[in-house]
Order: C-alpha cells, then structure tokens, then sequence
C-alpha cells in the first residue's frame, strides 16, 4: 500500500513538470528497482540521488531532469520532513563549523589530489569558470582568475592574503602575470603538499591554517576568497568578515567569491553533507548583507552563476574521460555518487537555483568610487 501510494505521487508529480517514467527522451527517468519509490517518499530529492546511487533508476541526462525538476519546482514536499528537520535543529543548536566540525570539510579535498588533477584545469581551480569570450576550461579558469586581479586592482609589488587557497592556483596566477607575492591558507594537508610543490620558486607561501586562526597583525594589500565561504556557515559569517577586515591594510579591498542560494537557509543540504561537502551550507544574499554591515562597503556584486552549469559540465567530462585510470582506487560506487554530485549540481546551476556572486568589498569606501568590472 505505502509502495503503491509512493509511485502514484512520483509520477504526479514528474508529470506536473512534463517528465515520464520510463519515457524516451534523455532526460526521462527509467526506474529498475520499486524501492526507488518509497525512497523518494521519504527522502525526496536527496532520497533520490541515493536511489540513483544504488542503482534503483537511471537517466541519460542527469543534469537536464534536475534543472527540469527545480524548474518547475517539484521539490517533492511530501519528503522526510524528520530529516530535513534533524538538519536544522542541529544547525541551530550547534555551531556545526566551529573547532573540530571546522575542520570535517577538508576530508572532501583530501581525497586524492590524482582525482582533482584529472578532473581540474591545469591551475587546478575548484571553483566555477568564467566564460564570457572562453572556449575550453583552462580559458574559462584563467579569465577567472584575471578578473580576480582587475577587481582587486593588482598591482607587482602587492602582497595577497588567500584564504581557501586550494592548490594556490591563484597564488600561482597572480604571482606569475601580475608579479604579487600571494600567502595562501586551507585546511587541507594533501592540498597544500601539492600546491607547495607546484609554487616553487614563486613569491608564494602557503600555510596549513585555519581562518580563524590568521595572525591578527599581518596586514594585506588585498584579501580574496575563492569557492571558502560556502564552508563558513551562517554562524560565522561575522567572524569571517571581521578576520578579512582585520588583514587589510588601508586603502586595500576584499574580493569574496562564493556560490549563493535563492532564499535563507541556516542548514545544509542532507544529501550533500552525507556523501560531499560535511557541514557545509550556502549563504544568501540577506545573510552576507548582515554580515558586511558596518564592517564593509558593498562596491560590486556580480552573478554569472549560468557559468557554474558549463564548469561542472566540463568537470564531469574530464573525470568521466579519466575513469579508466581511477576505478581501481575509488571504486564503482564512487564513480555513481561523484557522478550524481557534479551532474545535480549542474542541473541546479542551470535551473538558477543557486548562483555565483563575487563582491568587491572595502573598509572605508574606495576613495572617488569604485569602477565595476566585467
């Protein structure tokens, strides 16, 4: 009976939103196990994405049903409402990124930089392309990276506070084409082995360090993070301004990049947090706005967040292409749910259900006004 009732409310509301089961257009979905049924009725989307793990359906085009899903808005509100609720309650009586739960994301980023080589550009940025004019993924990256500098107003000479550096390719970047001297900081040991090897001889220190933790006498002429703040969580969205203000020198300003949700959240996304990201959750506009205030000057904000929909779509290509030379260490259930991660994510990307903001922001307001890049 409970299996019955959950594929008659599947296929309501697929078919709300013009999508079949078992239909033969790409983006149909084709159902090989019932459990599937009683897994989207309890779990929703994220119950979906598991279903799809385990192999209970299937779909050529991943991506394409899950911007048609969201944008129709078929959010399957008859989900475990006790799991989302669970996520929220230990997000408000908790602070889920503070101490030791801080540092839980960096297990993501520690999964083997032989996966991210494969997957990445040659700089290695894990954060989203900017295509305006690109063609290729390395073009989208490096446009990227020369818009960072343009808007911080890089100049040779000019020492750089990078916080989420990765595998310091923006360090490298900036070092390289605007001759800058760049301390870049992540919590991530196997990336820092990398990237360190990959900085040498390059006026380039990257340190194992955590945000919160920046020495408060250092001083910066420009502070930029990239693909960090979506890891901070709403609890210390003030702090994490205060820390940026704190390192920049007068006169200097802070670029944060960062992907954004549509509307206030203060949890995170259930699927995500098991299988991806831990504790990690996306700001909203009115959260960064409360944030920055009487901390900062709002100069610029930008959204290209359609560009992240091409980026991921690139990654995918480039580990899908790779896969042969990975299977033996990260296995076939792996490939499933990395698959599921960079294809859902890109089908949000497209149904613009998140974004892709950068802001330019500076303590005192750039003397005369700031003149907005693109």
């Amino acid at each position: 009976m409970i299996r019955k009732r959950a594929e008659d409310l599947v296929r309501a509301t697929l078919t709300k939103g013009g999508l079949r089961l078992g239909g033969d257009r790409p983006f149909d979905l084709v159902v090989k196990d019932d459990a599937f049924y009683e897994m989207v009725l309890w779990g929703g989307l994220a119950g979906a994405r598991d279903a799809y793990v385990a192999g209970h359906c299937d779909t050529e085009r991943l991506d394409e049903l899950t911007a048609r899903l969201l944008r129709n808005g078929l959010d399957l509100p008859y989900a475990n409402v006790a799991v989302l609720a669970a996520c929220g309650v230990a997000s408000r009586l908790f602070n889920l990124q503070a101490g030791r739960r801080g540092l839980e994301v960096s297990r993501h980023y520690d999964l083997g930089n032989d996966l991210f080589e494969a997957m990445l550009d040659p700089l290695m940025n894990y954060s989203c392309g900017y295509w305006r004019g690109a063609s290729t993924l390395a073009e989208a990256q490096e446009a990227k990276l020369d818009l960072v500098c343009r808007k911080i107003g890089l100049r040779k000479g000019m020492r750089v506070l990078d916080i989420g550096c990765g595998w310091g390719g923006f360090a490298r970047f900036a070092a390289e084409r605007y001759g800058a001297s760049v301390v870049g900081i992540s919590i991530s040991p196997r990336q820092l082995d990398l990237g360190r090897r990959l900085c040498q001889g390059l006026p380039i220190e990257l340190r194992l360090l955590d945000y919160r933790d920046v020495d408060g006498c250092e001083r910066f002429d420009a502070v930029v993070s990239i693909g960090m703040f979506e890891h901070v969580g709403y609890k210390n969205y003030r702090r994490y301004m205060e820390v940026a203000r704190r390192c920049l020198a007068s006169g200097g300003v802070f670029l944060l990049h960062t992907i954004g949700g549509r509307e206030t959240m203060t949890h995170f996304d259930p699927w995500t947090e098991r299988h991806i990201f831990p504790n990690t959750m996306l700001p909203s506009a009115k959260q960064i706005a409360d944030a920055i205030e009487g901390i900062f000057v709002l100069e610029d904000w930008h959204n290209f967040g359609a560009d992240y929909d091409r980026t991921l779509m690139a990654w995918f290509d480039n580990f899908d292409r790779c896969w042969p030379d990975l299977r033996a260490t990260y296995g076939e259930r792996f490939y499933r749910v990395w698959k599921c991660y960079l294809l859902t994510s890109a089908g949000a990307f497209r149904a613009r259900e998140h974004q892709v903001w950068q802001l330019v922001l500076s303590p005192e307001g750039v003397a005369g006004g700031y003149a907005a890049l693109r």
